[in-house]
Order: C-alpha cells, then structure tokens, then sequence
C-alpha cells in the first residue's frame, strides 16, 4: 500500500473513531460533518474522499461504536478475576461507565438513534444485541422458571435502563443509588 493509501485508510479510521465517540455522547444529529472532521484533524471538504454520504459515515460509525463496545466487555471479562457475570454488571452499573459516554456502551447511548434509522445501522445493532444477548446467556444460571435466553433478554434490558436512567437523572445520590440497586439486584436473580 502506497503512503498517500495508507494515509488515507488512517485518516477514514479516525473520522469513523470520531464519529462513533460523538455520536454516543451527542447523539447522531447531534453534531454536524463540518465539526466531526475538525475534530478528526481534517477538513471538511476532505469528506466526501471518504464518504459517499452523511449516512455512509453514520452506518460504520455505529458499527464501530458497537464493535468497540463489544470488544471492551470480551476484555474486562478475561483480564477479571471476579466471577465473570459479576465483573460485567459491576463494569457496566459503574459511575465510570455512566460518565464516560464517548467509550460507554453503543446500545444504551445510541438505542433512540438507531430507533429512527435506516435497517442497515439497525441491523449492526441488532446483531450487537445478539451477541449480548449471546454472552449472558453463557454467563448465568438457568433455572425451572424462566429459560437462560430469557434471564439473558431481561439482564441485558435491566443493565441498558438503569444506566440510562442514571445518566438522565441530575440527582448523583440518586443516580449512584440507582446503579446500586440495579448492580445488586442482578447479581441476586442471575448469580
């Protein structure tokens, strides 16, 4: 590969980086092409050398926030010396999680997004869906009431909407309160 090639490889990767990170703090329209490439370092006519359109950006955008996402969880989980189904509540229900929106978890921050989009970004996330899904049904018990994918759906549901509603609230007591809570109760019903 040529170095004009390989620069522009780097710089299509950056401004998908970007993206992916702004779009989970500012939602997709929440920040324009203009502002996303002066944060990738480029400029704005640069655009479209790498894009066909806005929403070509967008699509691997998502895809790689959720990637990312994924990639994260796989990784707390080998490098933990907890029980894993504990490491990933604990990692999730956290206040660092909770803060740090630009490398937090693609499905919560970006659900309403995706929501209105077209079915190529709901299919990638979809397919992250899955693959949580996937995952939690490995990490916990099944029980004689309720089958492991549906302990899975119900975690996975319970993890997303506690840390959603602890980032909306402006109460911290009651945002860490509900983190706890959520934390604790998962780890009741799944361990």
């Amino acid at each position: 590969m040529g170095h004009s090639k390989a620069d522009k490889a780097d710089s299509h990767d950056r401004i998908v980086r970007t993206a992916a990170a702004r779009y989970r703090e500012n939602g997709v329209d929440g920040i324009g092409v203009a502002d996303l490439m002066k944060d990738a370092g480029l400029t704005h006519g640069g655009f479209y050398r790498h894009f066909a359109s806005r929403d070509e950006l967008v699509l691997e955008a998502i895809e790689c926030a959720l990637h990312d996402g994924g990639q994260r969880v796989v990784g707390a989980l080998v490098n933990s010396r907890q029980p894993p189904l504990t490491t990933l509540v604990d990692a999730y229900l956290s206040a660092a999680h909770r803060d740090n929106l630009a490398t937090s978890c693609a499905v919560a921050t970006l659900a309403g997004d995706v929501a209105r989009s077209n079915d190529r970004v709901r299919s990638a996330y979809t397919h992250q869906v899955n693959a949580y899904l996937e995952l939690l049904t490995k990490l916990i018990s099944a029980d004689k009431q309720r089958s492991k994918r549906m302990k899975a759906i119900g975690a996975l549901s319970s993890l997303v909407g506690a840390i959603s509603i602890a980032r909306a609230v402006n109460d911290e007591k009651l945002s860490r309160e509900i983190l706890k809570a959520a934390a604790d109760e998962l780890k009741a019903q799944l361990g």
